[in-house]
């Protein structure tokens, strides 16, 4: 593609404005609104200078490789051929650095997964669900921390909200939410048919400095005995909470021990969902626009299948389908779903890139 060398050099001449700000800045809130932004610009102004410097190689080694000296000539050609192969990924690189972001994509997440249709078959559905989650985040360094759960009658959970701490967990889950469909024999069917049932899948980014404002007019906040299964664990005091927003009817909830920290985790929630509310919206305007793009974020969207008879899970939005379920139930192998995703969203990014610049 043609890089659009405009929008390239406004970026270096910013990161460059940055750089001599930061030298002379001396308010410590500055420093950090400035470093921070210097860190995001960093890796396309590296990567600009790297495609600055191959392309700058290349008139020298062209009249290397017509000069007189055969040996030299065929060392310039040699290196060249390996400087033109090199371009176009330099090149793409670049303009995947500039092509619109989502702002989020760095962002821990709040990860929510409910059964759907489907009775236990369901719940017992989202029970792996999670638990896939639970180890693909092991597996990528990531802290998983349940806030809330309510398990279900033959085992699974009925809903069950997490939240997921790490760096870039956003960018790599968010293309999970929507709705996840089961097929397979239950333990429970005596005559071996198979059972289709869903589960859904909601991932909320965390940004940390989200600054969402809330009104305490706003609020209604109950406490209630949290449920239990039993003997000493059973809570006999009143200090599970439920936050009501009023003008948006988001309810959000936390039944451990604490009531202070249970008021703590769903104020947090709150402004999660706040925040994701807003975020929906705006995402919806754009997507008017786009040509293309993975999944419209419609969470009652049906996005992936896993048969258990065929030992497959297909993607419906991009028609792909792998043959190692097992793995990707494990977490070991989700990232055979999670990576073609994100590229395809890579290339929908380019492709709005060249829409904008031509």
């Amino acid at each position: 593609m043609r890089l659009p060398q405009a929008r390239l050099e406004q970026v270096l001449d910013r990161y460059q404005q940055i750089e001599a700000r930061m030298a002379a800045a001396s308010d410590g809130a500055e420093i950090v609104r400035l470093s921070k932004e210097h860190a995001e610009l960093r890796p396309v102004a590296e990567a600009a200078q790297a495609l600055a410097r191959a392309r700058g190689e290349a008139p020298e080694l062209e009249e290397m490789a017509r000069a007189g000296d055969a040996d030299m000539a065929s060392l310039a050609r040699d290196e060249l051929e390996a400087l033109n192969a090199r371009l176009p990924d330099l090149e793409h690189q670049v303009a995947l650095l500039l092509a619109p972001k989502d702002r989020d994509e760095n962002a821990s997440a709040i990860l929510e997964v409910r059964a759907g249709t489907g009775g236990d078959e369901a719940a017992l559905f989202a029970g792996d669900l999670f638990r896939m989650y639970q180890r693909y985040a092991s597996l990528q360094g990531w802290r998983v921390e349940v806030d809330s759960l309510s398990e279900g009658d033959m085992g699974g959970f009925k809903e069950i909200i997490a939240s997921v701490t790490g760096d870039g967990v956003f960018g790599r889950l968010k293309f999970e939410s929507g709705v996840h469909r089961v097929q397979r024999v239950p333990e429970t069917e005596a005559g071996g048919r198979i059972h289709t049932s869903a589960a859904t899948v909601a991932v909320l980014p965390e940004p940390e400095d989200v600054e969402i404002e809330i009104n305490d007019s706003d609020l209604r906040i109950d406490t209630y005995r949290s449920s239990g299964a039993g003997g000493q664990h059973v809570n006999k005091t009143d200090s599970a909470v439920r936050i009501t927003h009023l003008p948006s009817g988001i309810v959000v909830t936390s039944s451990e021990k604490s009531q202070h920290q249970n008021r703590a985790r769903a104020m947090k929630e709150l402004k999660v969902r706040l925040y994701d509310q807003k975020r929906t919206a705006l995402d919806t305007e754009r997507a008017e626009s786009r040509k293309s793009q993975v999944g419209s974020g419609d969470r009652s969207e049906r996005i992936r299948t896993y048969n258990f008879p065929q030992g497959r899970v297909t993607d419906h939005r991009i028609n792909l389908t792998v043959y190692n379920l097992p793995k990707v139930l494990e977490g070991e192998a989700l990232d055979d779903v999670i990576k073609p995703l994100i590229a395809e969203d890579q290339a929908a990014r380019l492709a709005a890139l060249e829409d904008e610049f031509g």
